[in-house]
């Protein structure tokens, strides 16, 4: 009752918001305490040693991490299905997703659903608008505290990487958020989630192990294919913002740009040491997907950057706890803190 009094206030149509509620409530009602669930013969040794796993992510990321201590994680919704469908919106001539505003966490970028069906609906009106729409899956996501959020099945059918990373991520969510700042957000979880993810199966396995290999691949992979990314919305950044160009012939010339750089990705690809990314683009591009996956690897480098400047992960969620206080675009902020470090450096050194 209280989450869908919280969404009643945020003026959005009332079968949205019924649905998100009823589908949040079923989630947690169908929720299984952890501890029963490795009793029983439900999952398969190696899923129930997958889950055994959570309770020492979520030690060491609240330990030795920084992250906020919960009650997270403790149960588990066994239906095998994503917990939830995200539907996103953008204008076809525009690097700018469409936002929705919510209390407590204001413009999200996005809509959840708990039903691919009513995520399609939506997709459908958004798109008699003109509009550019992706439907993702997401397979965990934070309630930010206002519940104990439960693990999905799919998440322990998934790798041991996987599953740190997107614990870790998850958790970041509810230890810093800033309303309305949804690349912010998201860069900073990405960022805590994998370094996080590394530093854990170092300490836990060994350097030397498999999965804590693949965990510096992943990094590798992730830095590549950010700077990919910021290239290829760069050159669609200057084709919308050309005054030159009708509507009509951006929408056409757009078309060329996703051409080349999805050949260009090909070379990427082909330099990469995981296969993290190599579904991107396969269903075809608009700016909606773009810049969906914009928000979580746009600004990869740009915190990587960061946390070399503050040494540890704790360091950095504090810097960016006293930076959130502050007002403006926290991306722009950090650039401006980062231009100005670099300045002192310079002048300290000449």
């Amino acid at each position: 009752m209280a989450f869908l009094v919280i969404l009643l206030l945020s003026g959005c149509q009332l079968s949205y918001l019924f649905h998100a509620a009823a589908g949040q409530f079923r989630f947690l009602q169908e929720a299984v305490p952890v501890h029963e669930v490795l009793q029983q013969d439900s999952l398969s040794a190696e899923e129930k040693r997958r889950l055994s796993l959570v309770s020492s992510i979520k030690s060491f990321g609240e330990d030795q991490l920084g992250l906020k201590k919960s009650g997270n994680y403790q149960t588990i919704n066994l239906k095998a299905q994503s917990p939830i469908y995200t539907v996103s919106a953008a204008p076809k001539d525009k690097l700018a997703l469409v936002t929705w505003w919510f209390p407590v966490v204001g413009h999200l970028p996005y809509l959840g659903f708990f039903d691919l069906h009513a995520a399609s609906q939506e997709k459908l009106r958004l798109q008699a608008k003109d509009l550019d729409t992706f439907v993702g899956r997401a397979e965990a996501y934070s309630t930010l505290g206002w519940f104990k959020d439960p693990l999905s099945l799919n998440l322990i059918q998934g790798s041991d990487l996987n599953l740190a990373e997107t614990i870790l991520h998850e958790m970041t969510h509810t230890t810093l958020y800033v309303k309305g700042q949804g690349e912010f957000n998201e860069g900073l979880a990405q960022l805590v989630g994998k370094r996080g993810a590394l530093q854990f199966f170092e300490k836990t396995f060994g350097p030397s192990h498999p999965v804590t290999l693949e965990a510096r691949d992943s990094i590798s992979d992730e830095i590549l294919f950010s700077v990919f990314l910021v290239s290829f919305l760069s050159e669609l950044d200057a084709l919308y913002k050309d005054p030159r160009l009708s509507y009509a012939l951006k929408l056409a010339e757009r078309e060329k740009v996703f051409s080349r750089n999805l050949d260009a990705f090909e070379e990427v690809k082909s330099r990469m040491r995981t296969r993290r990314f190599v579904n991107f683009g396969k269903g075809g591009l608009n700016n909606a997907y773009l810049m969906s996956v914009a928000l979580y690897h746009r600004h990869y480098g740009l915190f990587e950057t960061v946390l070399e400047r503050q040494n540890s992960i704790p360091e950095l969620l504090l810097f960016f706890q006293e930076l959130s206080e502050e007002k403006g675009n926290l991306i722009d902020r950090t650039r401006e803190w980062l231009s100005l470090e670099q300045a002192r450096k310079h002048g300290t050194t000449s």
